[in-house]
């Protein structure tokens, strides 16, 4: 049953990177309502959920904490968090700097690559965690499924505004993929704990920082109101399950 659901929504994140380019409805400036709910929906999964789970996962860290190098991490789920949001912050400074040295609104292919290799590692993260996290029954995948396909509209638009065609051509195909590919190594590999709580930590900071680089600029004029109904919206339902 749940490996069932786990796949049909693997097949939904594809199709939203396959077919998010069609979405006409969503802008960059003003920013759409869309994307400003989206992003309140994803900041609340990282701080309702994500975050309290770390400290599930740093009670793993710390069971192996007495062994070779997890000694050095027994006490720093959160550092390595801190990791993920930083290697995300580095790649976006890389794409940003690629297209001013460039004088054009789309980066060189070599940035291209690195940008999306990194979110190929991304997506296939969130698909092994599709089969492989610890989930509430169905509910609890749902609201997963829910937080991370509106967080996926969101980087679709981001990285089609920042590649442009060559996204179209090769990027969401790639990402599209990833998902299945996370997916299929879950169903046939399982990773001890240990590395579950590394790659968890990893993937909360690649999102808070994925959602706050689309929302804090001042030049997009994000909707707070949108924003802020999405925050409102999701955690109820979040405590309601």
């Amino acid at each position: 049953m749940e490996i069932g659901l786990s796949l049909i929504y693997a097949i939904a994140f594809t199709l939203i990177h396959l077919f998010s380019k069609s979405m006409a409805f969503i802008k960059d400036t003003p920013r759409s309502r869309f994307l400003s709910i989206a992003g309140g929906i994803a900041v609340s999964y990282v701080f309702m959920h994500l975050l309290p789970d770390l400290n599930k996962h740093q009670d793993i860290l710390e069971k192996f904490g007495d062994s070779g190098v997890f000694r050095l991490l027994e006490n720093h789920v959160y550092l390595i968090a801190l990791l993920g949001l930083t290697i995300f912050y580095g790649l976006e400074k890389m794409v940003k700097n690629s297209r001013n040295e460039m004088n054009q609104d789309k980066s060189n292919p070599g940035v291209f690559w690195i940008h999306i290799s990194s979110f190929f590692l991304y997506n296939a993260l969130i698909g092994y965690l599709l089969i492989r996290e610890e989930f509430n029954g169905p509910w609890g995948m749902f609201f997963y499924f829910l937080a991370l396909a509106v967080h996926f509209i969101t980087n679709d638009h981001s990285l089609r505004k920042n590649h442009k065609v060559v996204y179209d051509r090769y990027g969401r195909w790639l990402l599209a993929i990833a998902i299945l590919f996370g997916w299929a190594v879950g169903l046939f590999v399982e990773l001890e704990e240990i590395y579950i709580s590394l790659l968890t930590a990893l993937l909360a900071g690649g999102v808070i920082l994925n959602v706050l680089k689309e929302e804090l600029p001042e030049e997009r004029k994000s909707s707070f109101l949108a924003f802020f109904l999405g925050i409102v919206c999701y955690s109820a339902l979040l405590m309601l399950a």
